[in-house]
């Protein structure tokens, strides 16, 4: 089998290494992919904001399956336009992938659907902020949630108890011609579930949970995350099953009635509140850096499966098997994340990462004029641990980080140490 991946981050680069532990091993290729990428696949040097460029690719290379990573190509309708080419693709059209594009029709869809999630106002003048936060969090007594209703790379969201900043986040937004979205504050942990859809059915993969600020203790600014980990040993029981009942089939099947076929991943941020479940939000495609740890624990073949989803017909293909342990990821950042992003400085220790037994993932990665490996994002590393549990997953993962050498980089010490001392609760 023939595959080509649409991207260039960690998402895809983890994706592309499951793929490569299939057997029989894909022919693997990537546009524009990384140096990381690079070690497991062709790469072609095709932006992925360049959809002519990506059909000119995919008519050359004719791939059996054209697996697309990111959001923005997604929304933008690169699935449409590879498949008006005659190609099978795995992600969807740009019309369901508004589910991610709009935050605001992502909300008219669940209501349309019964799915259970967090009440809500769109705002879009700024004398509509007051009266809009009183709406959502009357008494003032809860945090602050105000979201940009369209994509922002994981960073759109502000979570503060301070009204003003709240409502000055508001403003930047509304200022730069976006729309608002204000929501109530849910409780409770936060869960990612990844469900792969054929249009019709549903298949869950393994649930994760990922780590928003930016330092210890859940302190900073948002970020597109700083860590993950998978299982999840104080989820309840039939949590997943619930996902898929409550909130992924009913979300697909209100599309389907709608003429809107969702085909490819429905991400599923969820809060498990003292009220019960609720959606944070939706996603058209793998998260980053969930994506990492919940591939590492498959144990069933990968590409049977996105080819059978692209296909529209997953009764074709057995659920996902998953292998026993645990699974955790600590992104290494470069200096200044998320507020800014050095870039150009030379990184150093991947190997003895992957020496100490885990394995380093590109995010943010290139190779200078001198063919030297240097930071090119905010995130640029993943290093991913695995092992018998959390405990010994995130031990190695935090191993790996610190071998990292990248000036002014700094990592999360505390990815899954809740969950692993046990003190997490549902």
């Amino acid at each position: 089998m023939k595959i080509l991946v649409i991207g260039s981050g960690g998402r895809e680069h983890a994706i592309i290494r499951r793929l490569a532990a299939d057997r029989p091993a894909p022919e693997l290729h990537a546009a524009p992919g990384n140096p990381g990428i690079a070690q497991l696949a062709t790469c072609h040097d095709v932006a992925v904001a360049d959809l002519a460029g990506l059909v000119l690719l995919a008519d050359e290379l004719r791939p059996d399956l054209v697996v697309i990573g990111p959001e923005a190509p997604l929304v933008a309708g690169a699935a449409d336009r590879l498949r008006e080419a005659g190609h099978t693709v795995f992600g969807p059209s740009a019309e369901a992938a508004h589910l991610e594009g709009s935050k605001s029709w992502a909300k008219e869809i669940m209501a349309a659907a019964g799915v259970p999630t967090a009440a809500s106002v769109t705002v879009t003048a700024p004398e509509q902020l007051g009266a809009g936060l009183d709406r959502v969090n009357p008494l003032g007594d809860v945090p602050f949630v105000v979201k940009a209703d369209g994509l922002a790379a994981g960073k759109g969201v502000v979570v503060t108890p301070a009204r003003d900043v709240a409502v000055a986040h508001a403003e930047a937004v509304l200022a730069s011609g976006g729309q608002v979205v204000l929501e109530e504050y849910l409780d409770g942990p936060e869960v990612s579930l990844f469900c792969v859809s054929d249009g019709t059915r549903v298949l869950p993969l393994a649930p994760a949970q990922d780590f928003k600020r930016a330092l210890d203790g859940d302190e900073g600014p948002n970020t597109g995350g700083m860590g993950a980990y998978s299982p999840l040993p104080w989820a309840p029981e039939g949590l997943v099953r619930e996902v898929v009942t409550a909130v992924a089939q009913p979300t697909i099947d209100e599309l389907a009635a709608r003429g809107i076929p969702f085909s490819g991943i429905l991400y599923c941020g969820l809060a498990l509140t003292s009220r019960g479940l609720r959606v944070v939000e939706f996603n058209a495609r793998f998260g980053d850096p969930e994506t990492q740890v919940v591939l590492e624990r498959l144990a069933s073949p990968f590409a049977p499966l996105l080819l059978a989803a692209a296909r529209g017909d997953l009764s074709a293909v057995d659920a996902p098997e998953w292998v026993e342990g645990a699974a955790v990821t600590v992104v290494v950042a470069s200096a200044g994340y998320p507020v800014s992003a050095q870039i150009g400085d030379p990184i150093t220790g991947i190997e003895e990462a992957e020496r100490l037994g885990a394995h380093v993932i590109h995010a943010g990665t290139a190779l200078d004029a001198d063919g030297v490996l240097v930071s090119a994002g905010g995130r640029v590393l993943t290093v991913v641990g695995a092992g018998a549990d959390l405990t010994a997953a995130r031990e190695l993962a935090l191993a790996g980080a610190r071998a990292i050498e990248l000036e002014g980089s700094h990592h999360r010490g505390d990815i899954a140490l809740a969950a692993a001392e046990g003190s997490v609760s549902a």
